[in-house]
């Protein structure tokens, strides 16, 4: 399943893309929100909706993120080998890890804000996973059964700030990430490791991988996390971006205002934003 969060008429709602059509959720359930229906565990009751007929043409809503309430955004560093092997740094022992802001990310097709006091606005193209069911010390054996599905991140970063001040300032700049466009449920995706991600800027391919060659997998990460912190449904793991980055590249390869950038990962989508300057 799709599921998406949407604003139509300046009305905020969740629901279930089936084709080009969406199946409004909120007027169908109790639950208020996307995330307030992971935390009621009401998959199964979004999933029995699935033959209703559409309310809305999915060309007439706009896309907010898919879980505009989410309270944790949690992002790891240097989790692909091909990046590290890009920045000549050693393989980690540990996740390098941190959170995003809301302020810092937008949905699908809103502008990114290239900010007014730099010019060093890299991309990093991610496979994000959507906890379902939370937990605290889960193993990491048991951590799929803790996820309720996934989606894409565009983890940008400002990287004068992010190496000259600190990682939390260079992440959190105002609208240079995002997220989106929908979530796709667990037993829609399969494997997250058979996955293909692909970034293109301005139509040119800048990253591409499959997700296998993560450092650090999704039940190790899931595992970690929640032994130094409780996850608890609609909680967002943004697992690592691979080799390709602008920063890297001779000379860098920044994004700057009117650029199209997309983030696309198999079996997920297609994440597009352009850029705008601040």
């Amino acid at each position: 399943m799709k599921l998406i969060s949407y604003k139509l008429n300046e009305i905020r709602s969740y629901g279930l893309v089936t084709g080009e059509g969406v199946i409004d959720l909120g007027r169908r359930l109790p639950h208020h929100s996307l995330l307030a229906a992971l935390k009621a565990d009401a998959l199964e009751d979004i999933r029995s909706l699935a033959e209703a007929s559409p309310d809305h043409r999915l060309a007439d809503v706009t896309l907010l993120t898919p879980l505009p309430d989410a309270a944790n955004l949690i992002c790891i560093g240097r989790n692909y080998k091909g990046h590290v092997a890009e920045t000549n740094l050693k393989l980690p022992d540990f996740p390098s890890t941190f959170i995003r802001l809301p302020s810092s990310i937008v949905a699908h097709e809103e502008a990114l804000v290239r900010p007014r006091i730099s010019s060093d606005f890299d991309y990093e193209g991610e496979l994000a996973v959507v906890i379902g069911k939370g937990g605290r010390h889960i193993r990491a054996e048991d951590a799929f059964s803790h996820v309720a599905g996934y989606s894409i991140v565009m983890d940008g970063s400002i990287r004068d700030y992010q190496m000259g001040h600190c990682l939390v300032v260079g992440k959190n700049f105002f609208a240079t990430g995002s997220f989106g466009p929908w979530l796709v449920t667990a037993d829609e995706v399969g494997d997250p490791t058979e996955l293909f991600l692909s970034t293109r800027l301005n139509g040119v391919e800048v990253q591409r991988t499959q997700t296998n060659d993560l450092i650090f997998d999704i039940p190790y990460l899931i595992s970690y996390i929640s032994s130094w912190m409780p996850l608890s449904p609609g909680d967002v793991i943004s697992t690592g971006t691979p080799e390709g980055v602008g920063f890297t590249r001779k000379p860098p390869l920044w994004l700057k205002p009117g650029d199209s950038l997309e983030v696309e990962i198999s079996r997920l989508g297609v994440l597009r934003n352009t850029v705008i300057a601040e």
